[in-house]
């Protein structure tokens, strides 16, 4: 389908809940950053090369054919005739940045397999997972069945791939068919709906901005920059690539007839001073026919009044994108926010390049005290789907790390650090699945295991969680005591109540780690800074120092509860106030801890040994080795 620039005539009747701050073109200096900004974009590498392109055209050609076949298979097992069984069709469809036309070199194709009634969730892992695993080009394949939106990963001819799958009420699929009519959520289940509604509402996203090429490269830069500083994540708790569209696309209609550069610059200004949890919205939520569908509401339902940053989906049923968003998380974003703003203006009066604005996170620098997540198994196959699990339930931990007294913040990182690791006896397994492998261990190959007797091989993966402690208090004395044993616990806890979950083959572990012992392969090469010789010396004047010193904190107001009805009048007024471009703000300081704070182990808390696994079989023990009770000076 060839998507055309609208016209005049259709920008009269404006898009968005709003009519547009400014109809106005870009002048001369933002059509000059907007080409700079093409060329920056095509230095990033964002664009594909047309030999990658049309390997993606013929893997999704193939996987099309695949899906035909497993509705063939599960019909015929269901007792179909041969005619009835292949008559049942199945049919994909792409959504995400491939649909939207934002996708870059390696990045995934998120794709619907859509499949008649006859063909069950369960059919999808049981049946569908085996023939991706069997199928020619296959090297990764993994099912996660227990998330919020079903899905398996996997990696054909080089190209990563996102299967969802929905179940229509329907007796066959044909090739032709169209996700647009609601009437096609009757009778389906929520995880089939959410499922639907990631092709439904790509399709919207495009209807509803006025220039389709303007949004695209705009979204290109966004996605870009969100990824660099590492807040592109909706499985952490950051925002995920629908929540991004979504919010380039009301800039877009903020200001229809700018270019790219202009809507980037815009995009910071009006993010930042956002009056969450005012929700961002392309069009009026609309209700619908259909009974059994929740559509958002947060007048009507308790859960949606708790999202902090609500971005909601236009197709209907309206949806928050952006429901596992925290507390923490939403800090860190509209600290990003106010740090892109900031480049941006000085971009725009030529006094920086648009690389600073991609320039990598500090993660890894940025806080003194981390927690490490380690999901371990002796299966390669097994570790995907158990790290997946984990990485699913971490945001519940950084919530529950958030009512930790002296926390003020918890930082997921986005994603995981996968290690394979060779170990020769039951002491180095023990080592590995704790988070602490020996050097020889990293060092050795599989070659080095070759005859060795008792030998084998961990898999791990590792996901970071930094603190921000409170600063201490002026003029107040003695040890603070910081109590993160119950978050901890109750995390593991969750995670083993995965129905698959076996205490024989999987490991979980928890532990406190400092800044100065993060593991080398987390940094890039030559990004790590060199340890520190002398300790900081103890002074009367360290409460005065702190003193001087601002913080940032977490926004702990209480959130007011929106209708729909008082929506657009709080809205404009934010609006408004961010028609006319400033200098925004200079982005907050480090919400790291005071350098003095210090967590020591006491002697209440948890054993600090580490699982007990024994090969063969592999056999990972529960192990948290996170203290009780910690002390911060």
């Amino acid at each position: 389908m060839t998507l055309r620039t609208p016209t005049r005539h259709r920008l009269q009747q404006h898009l968005g809940v709003t009519p547009p701050i400014s109809t106005h073109e870009s002048n001369d200096r933002e059509k000059e950053v907007t080409v700079t900004l093409m060329e920056e974009l095509h230095r990033q590498k964002m664009f594909e090369s047309e030999e990658e392109s049309k390997t993606r055209e013929i893997v999704l050609g193939r996987v099309a054919s695949l899906v035909k076949k497993f509705v063939y298979k599960v019909g015929l097992n269901r007792g179909l005739s041969e005619q009835a069984a292949l008559a049942a069709g199945g049919k994909i469809f792409t959504f995400g940045s491939y649909r939207l036309g934002v996708h870059s070199s390696g990045s995934d194709i998120d794709t619907l397999c859509v499949v008649p009634k006859h063909v069950s969730r369960e059919d999808f892992y049981d049946v569908f997972e085996p023939m991706l695993r069997d199928f020619e080009g296959v090297s990764e394949c993994s099912g996660v069945p227990e998330a919020f939106v079903p899905i398996i990963k996997t990696k054909i001819q080089g190209v990563a791939i996102d299967f969802l799958v929905a179940r229509l009420n329907l007796a066959s699929i044909p090739d032709d068919l169209s996700l647009r009519d609601d009437n096609l959520l009757k009778n389906l289940d929520d995880r089939c709906v959410r499922s639907l509604n990631g092709s439904r509402v790509v399709d919207e996203i495009l209807r509803l901005v006025p220039n389709v090429s303007v949004y695209r490269d705009a979204l290109r830069c966004i996605k870009l920059w969100a990824q660099r500083r590492a807040i592109y994540s909706n499985i952490n708790g950051f925002l995920g690539g629908v929540a991004w569209a979504i919010s380039v696309a009301r800039i877009c209609q903020l200001y229809p007839n700018a270019t790219a550069g202009a809507i980037v610059s815009r995009f910071f200004i009006v993010m930042y001073r956002w009056s969450w949890p005012l929700p961002v919205l392309l069009k009026q939520i609309e209700e619908g026919p259909l009974q059994q569908v929740r559509v958002w509401n947060p007048k009507l339902y308790p859960g949606d009044r708790s999202h902090r940053m609500p971005i909601i989906t236009p197709a209907y049923p309206a949806m928050c994108s952006t429901h596992n968003v925290t507390e923490s998380t939403k800090t860190i974003m509209v600290d990003e926010f106010k740090r892109g703003a900031d480049i941006v203006d000085k971009v725009i009066v030529g006094t920086a390049q648009w690389s600073e604005l991609f320039q990598k996170h500090d993660f890894f620098h940025k806080y003194r005290h981390y927690l490490q997540v380690i999901a371990s198994t002796g299966d390669a196959d097994l570790q995907l789907k158990w790290s997946g699990t984990v990485e699913s339930k971490l945001r519940q931990l950084v919530m529950k790390l958030e009512h930790v007294e002296s926390l003020t913040l918890a930082h997921p990182f986005i994603k995981g650090f996968d290690q394979t690791l060779y170990c020769l006896n039951e002491d180095e397994v023990r080592q590995s699945a704790s988070g602490d492998p020996s050097d020889a261990v990293l060092r050795r190959k599989k070659a080095d295991m070759e005859g060795k007797e008792g030998a084998s091989i961990i898999y791990t993966t590792t996901f970071y969680v930094g603190l921000a402690v409170e600063r201490k208090q002026p003029g107040s004395t003695g040890t603070r005591r910081l109590d993160i044993w119950y978050p901890t616990t109750e995390f593991t806890k969750l995670v083993k109540l995965w129905e698959k979950y076996d205490e024989s083959t999987m490991g979980i572990v928890v532990r406190h780690i400092k800044s100065s012992s993060l593991p080398d392969h987390v940094f890039d090469a030559g990004e790590r800074q060199p340890k520190p010789t002398l300790k900081r010396p103890k002074t009367s004047k360290a409460n005065d120092k702190s003193e001087k010193e601002p913080t940032d904190l977490p926004n702990k107001k209480r959130k007011a509860s929106l209708g729909p009805s008082e929506l657009q009048s709080v809205e404009q007024q934010i609006l408004e106030s961010s028609s006319v471009p400033t200098n925004p703000p200079a982005p907050s300081s480090n919400l790291e801890a005071h350098p003095a704070v210090r967590i020591v182990y006491s002697s209440s808390g948890l054993p600090v040994d580490a699982p007990s696994m024994a090969p063969p079989p592999l056999r990972f023990d529960e192990a948290t080795p996170v203290p009780r009770g910690t002390e911060v000076r």
